[in-house]
């Protein structure tokens, strides 16, 4: 019988949000049993909680938001994903601002602190989520699928297709035969170049640089484009590769892509309010889709 489990002590991170750029201080705190994970936003006051649940999703634009009341957490994703890729039941996490940190743009940080402490067991049993029937949402439009189907055993496959040349199909997968700290919670977002400048010229990933994100460099550009990119991002001498990535960093697996895609997929399915004992499909999937499949499992459980 698989026991419940919290963190044995708290754990403090603070960086920038990717999107609103604004600098927040986390710390995840152990928590009693069958509490879940919740959020609770500490600068606005002591009962601004938000439970981490699918019906309290109130954005997926490029983040998932969770909301309740005038409380609000974004870019939950990363941290949602570590605390059940580690086998975290129960989690209460503080914050003083609306966006959870980007950090290193994987779970990676949340993995150096916490895993090697291990776990404090709980004498409750851990809740599985069991399916009676499966979950499946389509959207035609984008070509993507989320699937849910019930299972003796938890297993995450998804598979990522951008019509890029530089990612190529990519596909990652996730059960018991897959060490989550090493093989999945430390691969990192990705953004294509010719994104970048929309995003900023629109507001957007005021917090992104390129110490938190793979730049897939998809159309050919200049020597110009590449060193307003350097200006824009402080970083001198940045170059393209000849495998179609940006010269800042080097990629910690061939379809670190695809794993990332993996991590949000966990991430955003935590949502459902535990841990699925169930085999998960996804193609081309983001956090819409994501989400909507968590809510679907809410209303069926």
């Amino acid at each position: 019988m698989q026991l419940q489990q919290t963190l044995k002590k708290s754990y403090s991170f603070e960086g920038k949000g990717l999107h609103t750029g604004r600098i927040a201080k986390m710390t995840i705190k152990p928590a009693a049993a069958d509490t879940g994970i919740v959020f609770r936003r500490i600068d606005i006051n002591e009962d601004a909680r938000v439970e981490a649940l699918a019906e309290n999703v109130s954005s997926t634009a490029r983040s998932t938001t969770i909301s309740c009341g005038d409380a609000s957490v974004s870019t939950i994703e990363h941290v949602l994903s570590a605390l059940t890729g580690m086998g975290v039941d129960n989690a209460e996490i503080d914050i003083d601002n609306v966006e959870v940190p980007i950090l290193d743009g994987s779970a990676k940080p949340y993995i150096d602190a916490i895993w090697k402490d291990g776990f404090q067991e709980q004498d409750v049993p851990r809740r599985y989520i069991e399916l009676k029937e499966t979950v499946e949402i389509r959207n035609d439009e984008k070509g993507s699928v989320v699937r849910i189907e019930p299972a003796e055993e938890f297993s995450y496959s998804i598979k990522v297709d951008f019509n890029s040349r530089v990612l190529g199909v990519q596909e990652a997968r996730w059960d018991d035969s897959v060490v989550y700290p090493a093989e999945i919670g430390v691969c990192r977002t990705f953004v294509f170049f010719h994104e970048i400048e929309f995003l900023f010229n629109n507001n957007l990933v005021k917090g992104g640089d390129v110490d938190n994100a793979i730049v897939i460099v998809e159309h050919p550009v200049t020597d110009e484009q590449v060193e307003r990119m350097s200006r824009l991002f402080n970083v001198p001498a940045l170059k393209v590769r000849e495998d179609g990535y940006l010269s800042n960093l080097v990629l910690r697996f061939p379809n670190e892509c695809a794993r990332h895609k993996l991590l949000d997929l966990i991430g955003d399915l935590r949502l459902c309010g535990g841990f699925l004992k169930a085999r998960i499909t996804a193609e081309k999937a983001g956090h819409g889709i994501n989400t909507s499949a968590a809510k679907a499992v809410r209303k069926m459980i």
